[in-house]
Parts: C-alpha cells; structure tokens; sequence
C-alpha cells in the first residue's frame, strides 16, 4: 500500500508538470503569434472559420472590428464605432469609440503622400501603420453565409445565371484564373477583357485584340511584380469604339410600349438631342476641345431639365457617405459631397428618380476593410456584394434594370475589382479608367482623378505663365511606381536639358523652383502611368495649362465620349518612350500654341468649386453619367 501511494503521488506529480510544461508551451505561441508573427493570424487561422464569430444580423450591419491599442489592452468589438466625422475646423477625419477615443489625422497622413516639392504620391495612404497591423483584422462580413430563402432569390437576380467569373472572362495570360477568393494580385496582372466588352466590337476589332501585329506584345507578369500589359489598344482604335458605340444608338424606332415612364423620359431627351437644330455656341463653351458641341449644349440642357437623382441613405460610415475632400482620391469625395448636398438634381422620392446613386467610397473600403500586406481583396468584394443585395432586397428599383440606372462614383485603383461582378451592370465612374480590365465603352465613365491640397480652395495657385515664357520643353518629377516610370528614368533622366525628368525632385532643385513652378513653366507636361493607368498629373498638367502628354496604354481619359483630347493634349504609346524628344520637338509651334490656348479653354471643365457652377467638374461628371444612361435606354 505504501508504494501504491508513493507510486500515485509519483503520477499526480508527474501530471502537473506536464500540464505545467504544456501551459508554458501555450503561452509561448500566444505571445509569438501576437508579438512576432504578422498581423496575428497564425494561429487563428486554425480555428473554425477563421475564428470569426458567427452572427446573423439584418439590415446592412457589416463592420464589427477588434482593435488591440499600443499596449495590447483589448477593446470590446460591441462597442466600436467605425464611424469618421468631419472636423470644419481643422479638417480632420477622426475615427471615434464610443468609450475608447482613437484619433486618425487623415489630413497628416495625405499631407505625406504630398511632398515639399508640390509632387503627388501615387502610393496608397499608409493608415494601417498608425493604427498598428491589427487595426480591423477580425472585420467580420458574415451576412452572406446566412442562407435565407429571400437572399437566394435576391442573388439570383443580381448575380450573372449561375456563372462564374471564370466563364465571364477572356484569360488572356495562361496560368491565370479568377474566383472570389483567388489572390488579387494575380487578377489585377492578368489584364483581362470582359466577353461583354469584346461581344460589342465588331469582328474586326476583336481579331485586333487577338492578332494585330502591330500591338506591342510583352512577356506574362510576374506574380505580384506588375509588367507591361499584355494587350495594347491604340488611343485611335479606342477613338473608334466610341463612335460606333453612340453612333449605333441613332437607329431609333417608335416603338415605346415596353419602357416605362421615367425611361420614357430619358428617351424622349434622346430624341431631342439627336434632332435638335446646332445652337449657337455660349462663350463659356471652346468648341474645338469637344466631339460636337452641339450634341453636348443640347444633352446638358435637357440634363439641367430633366435628370432626377435619388441618393441612397443604406450604409453605414465611413464606408459609405463619408467623403474624404483631400489628397490623391478627392474626386469620389468631392463628387459624393456635392450630390448628397445638391437641391436641384436630388429627390427624396424614388419613384420620380431616373437615376440612382450609391455613395461609396473605394478609398475608405480600403482603410476600413483591407489587412494590410494580405493581398487578398475577398472582404472587399464581399461589402459591395452585401451592399447592392440590400438595395435590392429594400427597394424595386435595382431589380426592375438590373442595376443599369444605377452608379457608383470610384476614385481608388482597385475600385474595378471591387465592382466588377456585383455592379457590372451599373454605370461606374472610375479614375482606373482601363479598356482590359473591365472599363466598358458606353456604359463606364472615365473619372478625373485629381489632387486637392487645399478643402477650403481647391482651385489655388491655378494657371500658369504665357507660351513666350515657357523656356522647358518637357517635364517629370515622380516616385518610380510601376514598370514604366523607370523606363522613362532610363531614357531620360539627366539625358537632355530640355527634358527636365527627375525622379523625385531633388531638394537642392526644389528650393529654386517647385514641383508647381516647373509645370507652370513647361510646354509639356509628362504624365506616365503608376501602378494603374491613370494619374493626377492629367488634371494638375491641365491646371498649370501646360500641355498634358499621356503616356499610358489602354487608359481611356476622362469624359472621353465628350471631350476631344487631340485638341488639347498629346496621347504617346509606352512603346514610344525613347522617341519622346523627337514627338514632341516635330510638333509645330503654331499647333503647340493651339494646344496650349485649349487647355487653358477646357480647364474650367476640371475645377471643383464648394458650390457648383455650370460646366465644373462636378456637373461634367454628372453629364458623363447622364449621357452614358440616355444612350442605354433601348430603341425599341
């Protein structure tokens, strides 16, 4: 007996230091995985859907977080507020809780994608690092997995008949394909081309996309190192797609019975404007800097008359009504405050809508959603998603044309990605304006994107001096984003002196003329695609009146249906890079000053103004979208 209680003793003893041991192994993983793994994830990768918790909540309750602060004190996700409110006075954006205060200096943060130099910053505002990496990284988006009968019927309607993106797509680069969970990195280098896209082109130009030698051709992109794109659409063949798109929609017929009152409407302002007499031109208007100036005086006169917004109040911010007024991505803000705040265009009554405005803002998905580093754009994705299925399910309108009356207005780079499969109806506003990767002819919009420094003064230190005084024949001063800004650098860069290409602009060049100073004294403007096909130089060129060159494959500028950008700009192919000095020295000088006279006539067309004036950027836009509808209603 006494051995058996020693023996027992023994085991008991023996047990305790191995649960002991065990705890200590535990802890150890905690403290690596929270201290020394990236973003946490480790281990509640493991658990049972990610260790997310489930819940079933109605209405459109998306954004839970889990915020650990500096000292890993934890905060109940109950109580998170994800709301940002605007401070008039200082103009900062701070995200509030309700009983912990975490402040975000949004203008700080802008002001350093900003430099001294006056030089946009195409990078991505780097919030996430203020609020540590686990900022937002339990966002729980789980409203989708709820598999109620009514959203089943809803998704019917709003998804494509049961296909998947993989069906939808033309995967240009084998060894690429697409889901709702794939690595986005991958989608966005595989450039694709919709089937809806290329099914409007004629057969002519879709054996263009496939075999024109004279397209460049490139080699695949590597996986998360983005290279030239793969296809190339020359600017005159884009040129043509819009005038057979508009030009397709004049074959009218009488036949009205099926549309109804509102599309009634917007069609007979369809007829008006294709029959109406020319007027005589207003002098705010330079016609040269315009497809007709006709079409347009009459198109935006019947907009004034007739066109009724209603603007969605479901969302909750920042996602969602909450404008960010400054830096890189202000245009999405800009335009969501002045439609939210306009008497004229908005009604509260949908019913008396022909157009419907869901106010999101890309940049801010972003900032709330996006884990950084994860380069996975799911949760993303699964908002847009959630969003237009409680549209749908709250009101008729999004289910009676498919979503085809209704737009989006999206700054930020990924904005197509996001939208592309549950808004691929809708008319979308985009600065990533790109023919491959979605951007459809005739229903999209090109978006300006353009660089506010100043809320109060948006149109500061506009304009610039007099062609005599121009004494530099081409410049660029940037970050090397992307493929081709290095190649720019390559060519260029302390080659010529009459080609001013920098990186960025040296401090000791800076302090005797500005970033500003350099485009106010330029003939032309260099304006070389990021990390996507847009860029704020188009619109700061545009600003300084100094004659914007684009150099940027399948980028299709902004309020390109209207505008003539061969009167006021030179459009360059990537290719072309090492001819630069010779196409821009064999432009002659009376044409030079031609160009230069109409970007000073087509800037009033780029400016924000806190109340709006006629022609502005914000009414611009706004006829973009109205005129991308007119000619969708169909002629039946």
């Amino acid at each position: 007996m006494e051995y058996y209680a020693k023996f027992k003793k023994l085991c008991q003893i023996e047990a305790r230091r191995n649960i002991l041991i065990l705890c200590i192994v535990a802890i150890t993983c905690l403290m690596l995985q929270y201290f020394m793994l990236p973003y946490g994830n480790a281990l509640k990768s493991l658990l049972p859907n990610n260790g997310a918790h489930s819940s079933v909540k109605s209405g459109f309750n998306l954004i839970q977080s889990l915020v650990k602060s500096e000292n890993e004190s934890e905060i109940n996700p109950s109580i998170l507020v994800g709301a940002v409110e605007k401070d008039d006075d200082s103009k900062d954006y701070n995200f509030r809780q309700n009983n912990n205060l975490l402040v975000i200096n949004v203008d700080r943060i802008i002001d350093n994608n900003i430099t001294s130099e006056g030089e946009a910053q195409d990078e991505p505002l780097e919030l996430d690092k203020m609020l540590g990496p686990k900022f937002l990284d339990d966002v729980s988006v789980n409203s989708s997995r709820v598999e109620l009968s009514n959203t089943r019927r809803i998704e019917q309607m709003v998804e494509p008949e049961h296909q998947t993106l993989r069906n939808n797509s033309l995967h240009l680069n084998d060894g690429f394909s697409i889901d709702e969970s794939e690595n986005v990195e991958s989608w966005n280098q595989a450039n694709l081309v919709q089937f809806e896209d290329l099914r409007e082109l004629p057969d002519t130009e879709f054996t263009l996309l496939r075999n024109d030698s004279k397209i460049m051709r490139t080699r695949r992109r590597k996986k998360g190192r983005p290279g030239p794109p793969t296809i190339v659409i020359p600017i005159d063949r884009i040129n043509k797609m819009v005038s057979q798109h508009f030009s397709s929609s004049i074959k009218l017929k009488p036949q009205l019975l099926s549309l109804k009152d509102r599309d009634k409407e917007i069609y007979d302002a369809k007829l008006k404007i294709l029959n109406s007499a020319a007027p005589n031109v207003v002098k705010e208007l330079y016609a040269p800097v315009f497809r007709n100036v006709s079409v347009f005086m009459r198109s935006y006169e019947l907009m004034e008359k007739t066109l009724r917004v209603y603007v969605y109040k479901d969302g909750k911010k920042p996602i969602f009504h909450q404008p960010l007024l400054k830096g890189l991505y202000a245009s999405e803000g800009w335009f969501m405050k002045l439609m939210e705040g306009n008497k004229h265009y908005v009604v509260k009554n949908p019913k008396k809508a022909h157009l419907f405005y869901m106010p999101l803002s890309s940049k801010m998905l972003e900032y709330t959603l996006y884990v950084p580093n994860s380069h996975n754009r799911t949760k993303l994705m699964q908002c847009v998603k959630d969003y237009s299925l409680q549209i749908a399910a709250r009101y008729p309108f999004w289910n009676r044309t498919g979503g085809a009356d209704h737009f989006v207005v999206a700054c930020h780079d990924w904005a197509p990605y996001e939208t592309r499969q549950y808004m691929k109806n809708s008319i979308k506003a985009l600065c990533n304006a790109d023919i491959t990767i979605g951007f459809k002819i005739g229903r999209d919009v090109s978006l300006p994107e353009t660089l506010v420094r100043i809320v109060k003064n948006p149109t500061r230190d506009i304009g610039g001096k007099q062609p005599s005084y121009r004494n530099i024949l081409a410049f660029y001063a940037g970050n090397s984003h992307g493929y081709l800004r290095p190649i720019l650098l390559r060519h260029w860069k302390d080659k010529d002196p009459d080609m001013r290409i920098y990186g960025v602009l040296p401090i000791s060049i800076s302090k005797r003329t500005s970033y500003i100073q350099h485009m106010k004294s330029s003939k032309y403007c260099l304006c070389p695609k990021g990390h996507e096909v847009n860029s704020p130089r188009v619109v700061e060129a545009i600003l300084y009146e100094c004659v914007p060159v684009i150099i940027s494959d399948n980028f299709v500028p902004p309020f390109f249906e209207i505008l003539n950008w061969e009167a006021f700009s030179i459009i360059i192919a990537e290719k072309d890079i090492p001819k630069l000095k010779t196409i821009l020295t064999s432009i002659p000088e009376e044409k030079y000053m031609k160009l230069q006279y109409a970007v000073r006539r087509v800037q009033k067309h780029f400016l924000w103004h806190a109340r709006p004036k006629k022609y502005d950027i914000f009414h611009m836009i706004l006829h973009s979208i109205w005129y991308s509808r007119v000619f969708q209603i169909p002629s039946r």
